[in-house]
């Protein structure tokens, strides 16, 4: 069993994170712009360049249900901000792509979402400690692997 300290340490971890996401989908709603999770798909697209990815590419780097992340792309398609292409000799298989509009899109949400990074993190620690921070967490992750 974890002691007082890992389980005090879990709980602020996971309270901080979810006011963290709030306020960062919060500032994107009032400035007109989508959820976060748009722009994760947005992000991974766009780093991806002209090739797009599959489907699947995304599931695995999001850690998206597929039925939730096939809704989110139909919705994302309907605005006009990523393109599906059929994959050559793979009838069932498809790639996406952002479209200009979508690669715009995140540019509009990064300055509302670098800002609240910076307010949320930056502003209220000191390098070192964002650094300790990014250590710790990396830590975390990898041993989670």
């Amino acid at each position: 069993m974890p002691d007082d300290d890992a389980v005090r340490a879990w709980a602020l971890l996971m309270r901080v994170s979810r006011q963290m996401l709030e306020r960062v989908e919060s500032a994107l709603k009032e400035a007109g712009l989508p959820p976060l999770v748009w722009y994760d798909v947005l992000h991974e697209l766009a780093s991806a360049g002209e090739a797009g990815l599959r489907p699947g590419q995304l599931i695995s780097s999001m850690l998206l249900a597929q039925y939730n992340l096939s809704r989110l792309l139909d919705r994302m398609e309907k605005e006009g901000l990523i393109a599906r292409s059929a994959v050559e000799g793979d009838g069932r298989a498809q790639m996406i792509t952002a479209t200009p509009e979508g690669l715009r899109v995140r540019r509009a949400m990064w300055v509302v979402y670098g800002r609240q990074i910076g307010m949320l993190v930056g502003d209220r620690l000191s390098e070192a400690e964002t650094k300790a921070l990014s250590n710790l967490l990396l830590k975390l992750r990898l041993s989670a692997d």
